[in-house]
């Protein structure tokens, strides 16, 4: 099985020469560290930043430089910084060509529940409410089981909705899977070593398997 950096390492294949990314809190901040050298991306943070560069090393972290998670980043040469009107009016006018979240719960129709546990303690939705309704591709970085050993890939999400029928791809520490527009997870990629039962039994939603399913390629 894959861990945290794996999964993003093999989310980067999905960035394209010259898109604009948004990166969510969790697992996504980490694709910052993968993107290919030979490309020309520019990464987003809702909190106002233009080309938000990897994590910084030891020592060099600078506490006014910050991502949407409240980590440290970098900035590249020619990053800009703004309000969080100017970097939602951009999320809002589908200037962003690719968003990569963490989320807690996926269904087999492309909803996502990535907020809120019932019980617990949260700060607020943030920006992926509005990531979820202007976001034209949404890839989901998240773990296949929960901490209980249940599936979080599910018929129906159970927890409080971010957005409906907006996820188009999900990678996990087993799988990468297409969500199909008429509904169900379709297999593309595994992890190497894990097998197609083990995702079958890791999948509570509707899975399709179609021919040889390859290992991933990083």
């Amino acid at each position: 099985m894959l861990d945290k950096n794996s999964i993003a390492k093999r989310i980067a294949r999905e960035i394209k020469d010259g898109f604009y990314v948004n990166l969510g809190i969790g697992i996504p901040t980490l694709v910052a560290n993968y993107i290919p050298g030979d490309i020309d991306v520019v990464l987003q943070s809702e909190n106002g930043l233009l080309g938000m560069g990897p994590f910084p090393l030891e020592g060099e972290e600078d506490a006014d430089t910050i991502n949407a998670g409240k980590q440290t980043i970098t900035m590249l040469p020619g990053s800009a910084v703004f309000d969080s009107a100017m970097s939602f009016g951009m999320i809002r006018a589908q200037k962003v060509n690719l968003t990569i979240l963490g989320a807690m719960e996926v269904s087999e129709n492309g909803d996502i529940a990535n907020w809120k546990i019932p019980g617990k303690m949260v700060k607020g939705m943030g920006g992926a409410m509005d990531l979820v309704a202007s976001a034209q591709n949404i890839i989901v970085a998240m773990q296949h089981i929960n901490k209980a050993g249940e599936s979080k890939l599910l018929p129906q999400c159970t927890l409080p909705l971010t957005g409906v029928r907006c996820v188009k791809k999900i990678v996990t520490e087993l799988a990468v899977l297409d969500v199909l527009p008429e509904g169900g997870f379709k297999l593309l990629e595994r992890a190497p070593g894990v097998s197609i039962e083990e995702i079958i039994a890791a999948t509570a939603g509707k899975l399709i398997i179609d021919g040889e399913i390859p290992e991933m390629k990083f």
